[in-house]
């Protein structure tokens, strides 16, 4: 099947009042045996999570089957996006021994593959390249063959510095445009921009690095506009695709137009593999760390 037969359907018009929670949304609560051990680990570290401070719905699941996305460069960002649950601001200095503790954290964890993001720090004089490249380097000293994937913000797009990230060679180098090209100005922060995103994208692929993106759906985009935004991102060379239902954390978040059914996640899933992404996960509660071990280890992706 060709990318043009792919059916698009009519999710151009949001609905006109307070979106209903679709009952093929509602889950379980399910704690595993390892939900215990991560949570006294993390109490008892000054490292952060972004299952914490993003607010994730997957914080149960993920940290139940022993998988947790780690934030380095402290709690505060330097930006603000309508989106985001994390706290804007002025951030505080960067912890100097938070590469070692990051290190010790993922072998008491036993882990096999590791995500490291950050809020953005357009405080600092390198934007916080630095501390990505020592969390890195210390990971590999300290944890050989631990598959290492960076979740990173744009560093405002400077080709010298993201040069540098991309010589560390991170097994995954993952970024994410968020939305649609033309709800970007209103979503994401006034620093940021969708063409900056995509070269982002582009010189990690051009660089031979295994490349990720990802999307929110459900701000008022149509169908159309999140096939261009896949076409889009699929032609900066990026292998790997998440696509996720907005949820506002919060009253003052932009608001939720609509909630996709799992049907149209499933076509996006299939217009995305069409098009020539190697792996896709298109689920509501789908985050750009979501099962990101399955990625790396080559599992087969679920259907939607």
């Amino acid at each position: 099947m060709t990318p043009s037969q792919t059916p698009v359907p009519d999710l151009s018009d949001p609905v006109p009042d307070a979106p209903r929670f679709p009952r093929s949304y509602r889950r379980p609560i399910s704690l595993g045996s390892d939900f215990d051990h991560i949570r006294r680990l993390m109490a008892d570290s000054t490292v952060s999570t972004v299952c914490a401070e993003a607010l994730c719905p997957n914080k149960n699941e993920c940290w139940s089957r022993g998988h947790v996305t780690f934030q380095i460069l402290g709690k505060v960002c330097s930006r603000h996006c309508a989106f985001c649950a994390e706290t804007s601001g002025a951030p505080a200095t960067p912890d100097p021994s938070e590469p070692e503790k990051l290190a010790d954290l993922a072998l008491r964890l036993r882990l096999k593959h590791i995500v490291i993001t950050s809020p953005s720090r357009d405080d600092l004089p390198d934007l916080g390249i630095g501390h990505y490249i020592r969390c890195l380097t210390t990971l590999r000293e300290k944890a050989p063959g631990l598959t290492v994937e960076m979740l990173i913000p744009d560093f405002q797009g400077k080709d010298d510095l993201l040069d540098l990230l991309c010589q560390a060679r991170p097994d995954v180098l993952n970024h994410n445009l968020e939305t649609v090209q033309r709800l970007t100005p209103t979503i994401r922060s006034a620093q940021a921009s969708y063409p900056r995103s995509l070269a982002v994208l582009k010189r990690a692929s051009d660089r031979g690095l295994r490349t990720k993106s990802g999307i929110m759906v459900g701000l008022g985009e149509t169908i159309v506009e999140v096939f261009q935004t896949l076409a889009d991102i699929r032609e900066q060379g990026v292998a790997w695709m998440t696509v996720g239902q907005y949820l506002p954390p919060s009253a003052t978040h932009a608001p939720l137009s609509r909630y996709y059914s799992p049907d149209e996640f499933a076509t996006i899933r299939r217009r995305a593999l069409e098009i020539g992404f190697e792996k896709v996960m298109a689920q509501p509660y789908v985050r750009s760390s979501y099962q990101a071990g399955s990625f790396a280890d080559g599992k087969e992706m679920p259907l939607s």
